[in-house]
């Protein structure tokens, strides 16, 4: 599989998927005016990645601020990682948030809460 390398743009975040080393990235805010169109090649992608994924994955996931439509999409992401997992490969997602930021945090905590997948939340000083 090809990488993933999508610059961050205003309503957009920055994707780095790198399926070799099993390590995928996502930073900024997730504010697309078609949530569907932008997320929908990437579920695409990580469901493909899950036929032959890397001895271990690592989600890393660096949001600024998301709306309500990325939420859902972010979401479905998060369930392509946990099919993997589930069918007993190694993946971790990290949720990374800004020391103080409650919503981001909380955030994180909501996803955690419904996942069945390995989910750290790191609160960072600067993202």
């Amino acid at each position: 599989m090809e990488k993933i390398d999508i610059k961050e743009t205003s309503k957009t975040p920055s994707v780095n998927f790198d399926p070799e080393r099993g390590l995928f990235e996502m930073r900024g805010k997730s504010i697309p005016e078609n949530s569907n169109s932008f997320y929908s090649p990437l579920l695409q992608y990580v469901e493909k990645y899950g036929g032959k994924p890397a001895e271990r994955t690592i989600l890393n996931v660096r949001f600024e601020f998301f709306n309500t439509s990325s939420s859902n999409r972010i979401h479905a992401l998060f369930r392509r990682f946990e099919r993997i997992y589930l069918a007993d490969s190694d993946v971790l997602i990290r949720w990374y948030c800004e020391n103080g930021d409650d919503n981001m945090r909380d955030a994180g905590r909501d996803f955690k809460a419904i996942l069945q997948v390995p989910f750290e939340i790191v609160e960072v000083d600067e993202l």
